[in-house]
């Protein structure tokens, strides 16, 4: 057995473990992401008025009910997704000559953006949920998502990427849009201007840009769908990724429209429209940083083992 054959095993073991971390970071941001609507909904931001203990302990049990739950959550889980990262940061130097060069850079970028993103969170409660701050919060840990995302996606496609830049650039409108769509979202909440407008038809302008923006995501999205079903070689490879991208779309409208109707007083409604909005959010990712014909690829361990034998 050469070393050739011996690098080729530690490589394909050790990128198994990253993207099991990295799977596991993944649900972890999107289930940050959801914790954070709901606190942000049930207006549970300021239940712990300290950071970042929550009345100055780690378990607040005295003081512990549905508010107060929700924000510790959120900190819980932002504490574990900050080791999750930090975890894969420290495996990345340890591992690096048997791992891509760009791998460490790119975990080095994660864990700048957890610290960024930690600071925001201490920021947003001294500065009593400013509604800049909270929109910061909210787009740090969709870029942390998004940047998850792509490094499982770039460890997965370790074959030739037959990679597509005209594909890439329509999934890339609706992500943007989507993320602009989530800016306008958290605003809409966070400066009670769909309250004012829905109640007292003022500063409408938010809720209406909102309403609006709904409007190109959808035609980009059909259009994908349209597009890859014409191609039929790319909804053959891509069909799981692409059918959830349309069902989540519905569900999106549904979400919206259901929130607007209860005049956003249904939490279920709202916090599914948040989740509904980072499941968007990471299945477009997957679609630009996969490869188009990932089940095309000859399974890479498998060759190269049958490489190893035959030296």
């Amino acid at each position: 057995m050469n070393n050739l054959f011996k690098n080729e095993i530690y490589q394909s073991k050790y990128k198994s473990v990253f993207l099991k971390l990295g799977t596991h970071t993944v649900w972890a941001l999107i289930a940050l992401i959801v914790i954070g609507g709901a606190t942000r909904v049930m207006e549970a931001g300021l239940a712990c008025p300290d950071w970042p203990l929550c009345y100055g302990t780690l378990l607040p049990l005295n003081h512990m009910n549905l508010r107060v739950f929700l924000e510790w959550f959120h900190r819980l889980d932002a504490f574990l997704v900050g080791l999750l990262i930090l975890s894969e940061f420290i495996l990345s130097i340890v591992w690096r000559k048997d791992l891509p060069n760009w791998l460490p850079k790119t975990y080095s970028l994660l864990v700048f953006l957890v610290i960024v993103q930690g600071s925001i969170g201490a920021f947003t409660v001294i500065n009593l949920l400013n509604s800049y701050s909270v929109t910061a919060h909210l787009l740090t840990a969709f870029l942390l998502l998004i940047t998850t995302i792509t490094i499982n996606q770039n460890l997965e496609n370790n074959g030739v990427n037959k990679s597509l830049t005209w594909w890439k650039i329509l999934l890339f409108l609706p992500l943007i849009l989507t993320l602009v769509q989530s800016f306008i979202g958290v605003r809409l909440s966070s400066t009670w201007s769909s309250h004012l407008c829905l109640s007292f038809n003022k500063q409408c302008l938010i809720l209406d840009t909102h309403k609006l923006f709904a409007i190109p995501i959808s035609i980009s999205i059909l259009f994908i769908f349209a597009i890859s079903i014409y191609k039929q070689d790319l909804f053959q490879n891509n069909w799981r990724y692409l059918c959830s991208l349309f069902l989540l779309l519905i569900f999106q409208v549904v979400l919206g429209v259901l929130s607007l109707r209860t005049n956003l007083s249904e939490p279920l409604f709202v916090i599914g429209h948040q989740l509904n909005a980072s499941l968007l959010i990471a299945t477009l990712t997957s679609l630009i940083f996969r490869n188009p014909y990932q089940n095309k690829k000859i399974n890479q361990p498998f060759n190269s083992v049958i490489v190893g034998l035959k030296s």
